[in-house]
């Protein structure tokens, strides 16, 4: 069990790893809008969020997601979102504009849309 970072399309076998931590249930996403790309898995959104930074991302790119393999919800709260400077002051991701390519790189890379 790890971290993966994701660039096209998971594979159900990352896709368990990723949710594992939470029997299944939820994945804990770190997605960078820029590269459009993401990173998951862990217990942490600050897990996902060190390995894209590891991987060459840059912090004010990087916003915090849990998506819930079963329903395919995203649900776009996260400590790492908090971000005064950038005008998110709260742990929900509240520009229209992110929250939807937030949900669009999800959606394409984990459920292949």
């Amino acid at each position: 069990m790890g971290i993966h970072i994701i660039r096209e399309r998971a594979t159900p076998e990352q896709i368990a790893e990723m949710a594992d931590p939470f029997g299944g249930m939820l994945i804990k996403l770190a997605v960078d809008v820029e590269r459009e790309i993401l990173a998951g898995g862990g217990g942490l959104h600050s897990d996902a969020e060190r390995a894209l930074l590891e991987d060459g991302s840059q912090q004010e790119d990087i916003w915090g997601a849990d998506w819930l393999p079963a329903t395919g919800e995203v649900v776009f709260e996260a400590m790492i979102n908090i971000r005064p400077r950038q005008g998110n002051y709260g742990m929900e991701i509240q520009n229209p504009e992110i929250r939807h390519r937030v949900e669009r790189i999800v959606r394409r890379l984990l459920e292949g849309e």
